[in-house]
């Protein structure tokens, strides 16, 4: 199980995007991620002849981000948290904010 999945509320710890905040797009192989509107990069994108509609000239899109450079927000502490797992006492196991004890998964 991963500490952070698609659509999950992350804040960036590290690199150009610290300090923004995001939902996950994505999950990447080689624990990356793309996140909204963090890690933004300019793409130069030719004019495509056989589908006129697809968008060219300079675009921007997030590239993908290192998931050790992301913390999970939590929003009752208004801050980054680590994961931590717990097993309910059906042998479900769920995320737990490790500040709090809170949990993550519904």
């Amino acid at each position: 199980m991963k500490r952070i999945r698609k659509g999950d509320e992350v804040i960036v710890i590290a690199g150009r995007s610290k300090g923004t905040r995001g939902s996950v797009l994505e999950t990447l192989k080689n624990d990356r991620l793309l996140v909204d509107n963090v890690n933004m990069v300019k793409k130069h994108v030719k004019v495509d002849p056989n589908n006129p509609e697809k968008p060219s000239g300079i675009i921007s899109k997030e590239a993908p981000i290192q998931v050790s450079n992301v913390m999970l927000y939590n929003e009752e502490t208004g801050k980054g948290d680590k994961v931590s797992f717990k097993f309910l006492e059906n042998g479900k196991k769920i995320r737990v904010f490790r500040s709090n004890g809170e949990t993550i998964d519904a």
